[in-house]
Formats: C-alpha cells, structure tokens, sequence
C-alpha cells in the first residue's frame, strides 16, 4: 500500500537501517553485529547524530535570529542563557526545525555554550 505521503509506509525505518547496512558491508562484519563501535572505528556519526549535529549548526551560526531568556524577562534566573521557546499548542511547530533545536540547544551544558557565544561563523 503506497501512502500519499511520500511513498512507502514505515520508510523511515529503512532510512535509518541503511547507513548500518553499508558500514557493515565496508568492514565485511557480521549482519548481526552492533554498529557502534564500527562507527566509533571510522569516525562516522549515526544518522540520529548527525541530525542533531546539523540542528545545533544552525541555531549557532543563526543565533541572531533567537532571543534570549535574559531578553525576554529581567528577573535573573538560572535559565538566562538558554533560548526563548515562544508558547505553542500545535505540534507541527514543535517539531520544526527551530523549535526543536532550541530545545537542544538549551540542553547543551552552560561551558558549552559560553564557548559557542565565541563562535564566528563562516
């Protein structure tokens, strides 16, 4: 049965298998190995982490975009630092790619993001 959107039912399933497949193909491993530690091996992020990754790159390099916590409400507190999520009931905004990566983002531990505030982008 083909869905209306975007092809084939549970094909998110087979995205995340794929990358697996090939990196036990490329080290001629077993099918039923564990793929951490051959990831670990060739320095490659699993697919969930470089999702991540790509995530926390563009709320850094477009950080001018978000405000702060501190901008928003001037009583001192000890989420300052972290981004403001605007309030939302809908769940396609929540899983938007700014809203989501706030959420990462303000995640991150606080020496993390004080070196990230020295970062320049490109």
């Amino acid at each position: 049965m083909v869905s209306y959107f975007g092809g084939i039912p549970h094909s998110s399933i087979n995205i995340f298998r794929i990358p697996k497949r090939i990196i036990r193909i490329m080290t001629k491993s077993n099918k039923r190995d564990t793929c951490r530690p051959l990831f670990k091996k060739l320095g490659i992020l699993p697919l969930p982490s470089q999702y991540i990754f790509s995530l926390l790159l563009f709320i850094v390099t477009n950080k001018k975009l978000f405000s702060l916590n501190s901008q928003i409400n001037s009583i001192y507190t000890r989420h300052r630092d972290n981004l403001h999520l605007p309030q939302t009931a809908l769940t396609l905004v929540q899983k938007g790619v700014t809203y989501s990566g706030c959420k990462i983002y303000n995640h991150l531990p606080v020496h993390i993001k004080k070196y990230l505030e020295q970062y320049t982008p490109f």
